[in-house]
């Protein structure tokens, strides 16, 4: 996965440091989850407000805004457990951008409002570029004709394999979810098949593998996987 990073407006600039402390109320956090947050992150910043007023682009239901977190760390790995966190707590559309010793990653899920109850969220799995140094160069931000098509472009680029065509951002996700447990399952057969000494057994792990593979091919190519309603 490539590191693409986005050139955010400074008309659109927020500035805000957020205290872990209204993270751990609005997100419900327990013990465990404030330990990651201490042992984990150093600082949270709402860095940029990407909404109507700043950059010019229509609300849509589903995305009146989007809001751009800066997530200083004090490690180089993060648990997906507090991005969600931050994630329960805002209730907007948010992209992450990690620092850690002078690099940085952006990092985002899909996060759409439930068709089973408005007021709650969704949110997918997350994508995630890779870390590059912090100086690395922005792009201006893909042009969209309201912000739900800049959200959907901002996490396309992201993703680890190519959009499809008339393919819906649930469709997609849902296919880069798919392409990420299949690439786990595939890990999985190749680590029996090292572990096997039976040839036998070894034949038929192999038979295993090679649907595994095609399956994953499919998927990185483009076919659909069904939605994920909720």
């Amino acid at each position: 996965m490539t590191a693409v990073f986005f050139d955010y407006p400074k008309a659109a600039a927020f500035g805000r440091v957020v205290p872990k402390t209204r993270i751990y109320e609005h997100a419900g956090a327990n013990t465990a989850l404030k330990d990651l947050f201490v042992t984990q992150v150093d600082q949270i910043a709402w860095k940029f407000k990407l909404a109507p007023e700043t950059i010019n682009l229509a609300a849509t239901r589903a995305v009146s805004e989007i809001q751009v977190f800066g997530v200083s760390l004090r490690t180089n790995k993060l648990d997906d457990e507090v991005l969600r966190a931050i994630d329960r707590a805002i209730p907007f559309p948010l992209i992450f951008e990690l620092t850690w010793s002078g690099k940085r990653r952006a990092v985002a899920a899909f996060k759409r409002p439930s068709d089973a109850d408005a007021a709650k969220w969704v949110v997918s799995e997350y994508f995630a570029t890779d870390w590059a140094p912090d100086d690395a160069p922005r792009q201006p931000l893909p042009v969209a004709l309201n912000l739900n098509g800049l959200y959907e472009a901002i996490l396309t680029a992201m993703m680890p394999a190519p959009s499809a065509a008339g393919e819906d951002i649930q469709i997609r996700v849902a296919r880069m979810e798919a392409i990420r447990a299949k690439a786990r399952e595939v890990g999985r057969i190749k680590t029996r098949l090292a572990r096997e000494k039976q040839f036998n057994k070894r034949v038929a792990i192999n038979a295993e593998l090679r649907t595994a593979k095609q399956e994953l091919e499919r998927l990185t190519a483009g076919d659909p996987v069904a939605g994920c309603g909720e």
